[in-house]
């Protein structure tokens, strides 16, 4: 069996809703240092941020809530996809409306973090 499944599409979107609850409860540095391969990167607005980076960036740093929707894949072979979503979370008063892009490569067994993009929705 390949990685590439006809339930693709759920396991993304699963591997990505743990990384946001990661982030809820605080501890989105670590999540995202082993869910991201060794060359890993986020681009964010400020620029791009290598693996260690947003292990300092996302330690500590916590959203009250989230959600996603509008969610897409593309398949890039036997294993690598891309999914693409909206995400809308909050933190007291500050709210954030983004497009979001994670590119995930299946490597040692499970869908890792190659790529991730975020892109303000105006």
């Amino acid at each position: 069996m390949t990685a590439i499944t006809d339930d693709l599409p759920a396991q993304l979107i699963h591997a990505e809703h743990e990384g946001w609850d990661a982030i809820c409860r605080g501890d989105g540095g670590t999540f995202y240092y082993t869910a991201m391969t060794p060359d890993g990167i986020m681009i964010v607005d400020d620029g791009v941020i290598e693996r260690d980076a947003v292990m300092a960036a996302l330690q500590g740093s916590t959203w009250d809530s989230y959600e996603m929707s509008e969610h897409r894949v593309v398949r890039l072979g036997d294993r690598a996809a891309i999914l693409a979503y909206r995400a809308k979370a909050s933190r007291g008063d500050h709210h954030i409306d983004r497009r979001m892009s994670t590119t995930y490569v299946y490597v040692e067994g499970r869908w890792r973090v190659a790529a991730h993009q975020q892109t303000r929705v105006r």
